[in-house]
């Protein structure tokens, strides 16, 4: 049980316990300070009022036992005091795209355009949603899809499944989970895998918008493309990613010259403008299509799957 550290009233200091161990700040204040939107959460952690072991620390810290988190004095209310709630066309929608679900584990085929979570403008993602839709379930993310990218989404309703899961997420070159994409990228790209190891950094733009490029000082990266077939001059793809850096599929598909269909980010704004009066493409083109792992020790298998979004095949099938 989290215990409270005696501290001035104005402030609280947590004292991380063991089942939160390697959890991420920005998750560990959500726990803490529910109804807060995440957006001011990420504020309080720029701003240094929030302290982990009496230092500034990021939101994507991975906190260990007994650390001492401090928090600010914010008022807590809960959506449904604030009259705020999902809209209904949100909680629809990710009703019907709950594609699995057990004890400990719930998937969604996320829809483009649908955050994970909250923040930086947004109201409501996908977990703020899938709360009110199951508010009995202690829902959390396991990891993050792009906002415009569809597919597979995974969330833990037991908080070891969703330590385990992460445990395995961030094994070396992959080991732990095989994640597959699907995306249709720029030209022709060559047969057979090729193979994209490129260190990703990510900076921040004027007003903080995240962009991301191969640089030497950022993080190990890992992407294979294999093509799966050619349609009207571009390459329809296989992607399997070893690591999980943010952007890195669409980063690593710029880096090598055949940028992601429809990414408005780090793509070609005339291929995209032709693909959208040719094919009717109106969005990026990468969808999570499979994940596969194993939990208990290897000793529960899970291949979990997103079928290609509707509108995607669409594409296809025009070009």
């Amino acid at each position: 049980m989290t215990q409270p550290v005696p501290q001035n009233p104005s402030v609280r200091t947590v004292r991380v316990p063991a089942d939160r161990a390697g959890q991420r700040l920005d998750n560990f204040l959500m726990g803490q300070l529910k109804g807060v939107p995440r957006g001011l959460i990420y504020k309080l952690v720029r701003s240094g009022q929030v302290r982990v072991n009496g230092g500034r620390a990021k939101a994507e810290r991975k906190l260990e036992v007994d650390d001492e988190v401090r928090i600010p004095p914010v008022r807590v209310e809960s959506l449904q005091d604030s009259g705020r709630s999902p809209p209904k066309g949100l909680l629809a929608a990710l009703e019907a795209a709950i594609v699995f679900e057990d004890a400990r584990l719930l998937a969604i085929d996320k829809p483009s355009g649908v955050a994970s979570h909250g923040g930086s403008g947004i109201a409501f993602g996908a977990i703020e949603a899938l709360r009110a839709l199951r508010p009995r379930d202690s829902l959390e993310l396991v990891h993050r899809l792009d906002r415009d990218t569809s597919g597979l989404l995974i969330l833990a309703k037991k908080r070891a499944a969703m330590t385990e899961l992460q445990a395995l997420l961030r094994e070396d070159h992959g080991a732990g989970v095989h994640k597959r994409y699907l995306a249709l990228l720029l030209g022709r790209m060559p047969d057979g895998l090729m193979r994209v190891e490129a260190p990703l950094h990510v900076g921040l733009r004027q007003g903080g918008e995240r962009h991301v490029q191969v640089s030497p000082a950022g993080k190990p990266s890992l992407s294979e493309f294999r093509v799966l077939e050619r349609r009207g001059g571009q390459s329809y793809c296989e992607v399997r990613i070893a690591t999980g850096r943010t952007h890195q599929i669409r980063v690593h598909a710029q880096h090598i010259g055949h940028p992601v269909a429809g990414d408005d980010k780090y793509g070609d704004p005339e291929a995209n403008h032709r693909l959208r009066e040719k094919a009717g493409l109106r969005r990026l083109f990468l969808h999570a299509s499979s994940m596969e792992f194993a939990l208990d020790a290897g000793r529960t298998p899970y291949l979990l799957n997103a079928p290609l979004a509707a509108d995607l095949v669409s594409v296809l099938n025009d070009l």
